[in-house]
């Protein structure tokens, strides 16, 4: 049965697609916005370097805001457990106390490496196995092997996709537009 209602023309219909897209454009420059100033004021953050991040997933998170925003676009594909170990890791490093790096180790594995673990990271049995293995003698060098494996992970997969994401690229063009104001 034919439709009573016409449908708008072709012209018509692209110019609702390129609002809408706009709209939702504007909507997620404003929710970063919204979710970037309840994390942190993002007002130091400039052109220069956003621009730099894509040099080099190291560029990228030697930057307090680019691990910030980095962190943002993980979480919105279900895959922060990444950046939150890699941190970890870092901070783990800097312990000197080797009651402290014990219990600090056990949470990070309980956290992150076991088998079923709440934020278990993509690593293969034989590190994992490892890992539990260097437990016996804690040192700041433990999670080495998984860091470097999760690291690489989001060089190769995650990385790539932040740069091509509306995140990043709704950043770049806002800080690029205060540059030029």
């Amino acid at each position: 049965m034919p439709s009573l209602v016409a449908s708008p023309p072709r012209e018509q219909q692209q110019l609702t697609m390129d609002t809408n897209n706009k709209k939702r454009r504007g909507n997620l420059k404003s929710r970063l916005q919204c979710r970037s100033s309840q994390v942190e004021n993002t007002e130091g953050l400039c052109f220069e370097e956003m621009s730099q991040w894509s040099h080099s997933l190291e560029r990228l998170l030697s930057s307090k805001y680019g691990i910030k925003i980095f962190h943002a676009f993980l979480k919105s594909e279900f895959s922060d457990e990444n950046i939150e170990f890699w941190l970890v890791c870092e901070d783990f490093k800097k312990i000197k106390s080797s009651f402290r790096m014990s219990s600090r180790a056990k949470k990070i594995f309980k956290r992150y490496i076991q088998a079923e673990a709440p934020r278990e990271i993509n690593i293969d049995h034989k590190t994992r196995e490892l890992i539990r293995r260097n437990m016996k003698t804690t040192t700041t060098e433990c999670f080495d092997d998984a860091r470097r494996i999760v690291y690489g992970l989001m060089e190769r997969d995650s990385y790539p996709r932040f740069l091509r994401s509306d995140i990043y690229l709704a950043l770049l063009d806002s800080t690029s537009e205060s540059a030029k104001m």
